[in-house]
């Protein structure tokens, strides 16, 4: 039984994505992960595939062009690669511009943080090289700071001369692909069997330009650079095959063909930048901060080793010792201090109004509690006024100032509570 050719060609871009975001995912893998053998990327990426689109420039195209109806039969062959070009190049844009981020706040510092970061900031084994470095000049000239300097800048300066230029070709690159698909929209959705492989072929143009490009930057790198590890492997582009007679037509094969061979130079593209990007890309977290997490690791290693020493594991009872003698202290203190200050408060006080409830108190009691009161009523009332007050001065004229007092400390009883009269109110009314 035959297939219809929707869901044929619906077959087909659904293999095609799949083989496309594979060899994608397994570049991506093998710059990371260079040592890694070939064969097992390809098991491992053929396991994990991802057909997700990442947001990107929107293509210069009508907005008219998803409704034609010839543009949606072939949209796999113009919209889904214009789309992974911007895409993936944009992807490379934005991996060179944040390493390229970094290098460039690093020069902006002094020549004191430039050492600085040249020394502790590398890692273990830069800081081993420049202190032998540092040393041996100071020994043969006295002074080598002025040269750690002057090599810091250097070092950082190259990496933002390199990473600036890359990221020139690459936007330089994308524009003009930007452009010829702005020249032709229109007529691509009109005539996408005849403009696709005239765009096709200028693509090809673009990317041999941009092959120049960065060969040029890869020549200057070879000749003087501070970077490990060259890259020999020059960066060839595959060309679009001359099968295109004239005033004839591509045929279905030819243009597939075509698109493959723009797939295998993104995917070559990936991997050449990838590289070019690891050797110069900004220092990992833990390599910068390599200094705190040893001595982390060194002190909470100490830690670990003294806690083991007077554990149960070696059969020593200190630390039972230690935590039996902290919760005894606690427990006295919470004792003395706390628990029996507020219980001997709270007998006072419950005895105090048992015997003024049953009228058995003495009258010599009474009169202290009745000389308590008036003083507690002269200071509170001196405070709050701010003047001098007679010694025999009525209890009944200072209690109206407390009760006046007291109904404008009630308004925020919360805030007063802590921080105004409230609390030395209510004591005197309980008096």
């Amino acid at each position: 039984m035959a297939v219809p050719p929707s869901e044929t060609e619906s077959v087909e871009k659904r293999t095609f994505l799949s083989q496309f975001y594979s060899h994608y995912l397994g570049n991506r893998i093998h710059a990371l992960y260079p040592y890694f053998s070939t064969n097992f990327l390809s098991t491992f990426v053929l396991r994990f595939r991802s057909t997700q689109r990442r947001e990107c420039l929107p293509l210069p195209l009508p907005s008219s062009s998803l409704d034609a109806p010839l543009f949606m039969t072939k949209r796999s062959r113009v919209h889904d690669v214009l789309e992974d070009i911007l895409e993936r190049v944009l992807i490379n844009l934005h991996s060179v511009q944040k390493n390229l981020q970094f290098w460039q706040s690093r020069a902006k510092r002094s020549d004191s943080e430039k050492a600085r970061f040249m020394i502790f900031e590398r890692g273990p084994r830069a800081f081993i090289d420049e202190t032998v470095k540092l040393l041996r000049g100071l020994t043969a000239q006295g002074s080598s700071t002025q040269n750690l300097s002057q090599s810091a800048s250097d070092y950082i300066d190259e990496r933002v001369g390199f990473l600036s230029s890359l990221r020139y070709s690459l936007a330089t690159f994308l524009a003009q692909v930007y452009m010829e698909v702005d020249k032709i929209g229109e007529d691509l959705v009109e005539d996408p069997e005849t403009k696709l492989p005239s765009l096709l072929v200028t693509i090809s143009v673009l990317f041999s330009t941009l092959e120049a490009s960065i060969g040029h930057l890869h020549a200057m790198r070879q000749s003087d650079s501070s970077v490990d590890g060259s890259y020999s492997t020059p960066l060839l582009f595959e060309k679009v095959p001359e099968i295109n007679q004239e005033g004839s037509q591509w045929t279905d094969c030819e243009i597939r063909d075509a698109i493959n061979s723009v797939y295998q130079n993104l995917n070559k593209l990936d991997s050449y930048i990838s590289f070019l990007v690891i050797k110069h890309r900004k220092p990992r977290k833990i390599t910068q901060y390599w200094i705190r997490y040893t001595c982390g690791a060194v002190g909470l290693s100490v830690c670990s080793i003294w806690l083991l020493r007077h554990s149960r594991l070696v059969g020593s009872s200190d630390l039972d010792n230690w935590v039996q003698e902290a919760r005894n202290s606690t427990y006295s203190f919470f004792r003395n201090h706390v628990e029996e200050p507020i219980f001997s408060i709270r007998d006072e006080l419950f005895d105090t109004f048992k015997k003024r409830h049953q009228g058995i108190m003495d009258v010599e009691e009474v009169q202290l509690t009745s000389n308590s009161l008036h003083r507690m009523l002269l200071a509170f009332s001196e405070q709050t006024k701010g003047q001098k007050f007679p010694v025999n001065a009525s209890d009944q004229e200072m209690m109206e100032i407390v009760m006046d007092r007291y109904e404008k400390e009630l308004m925020h009883p919360i805030q007063n509570l802590l921080n105004g009269e409230l609390v030395r109110a209510i004591l005197i009314q309980v008096m």
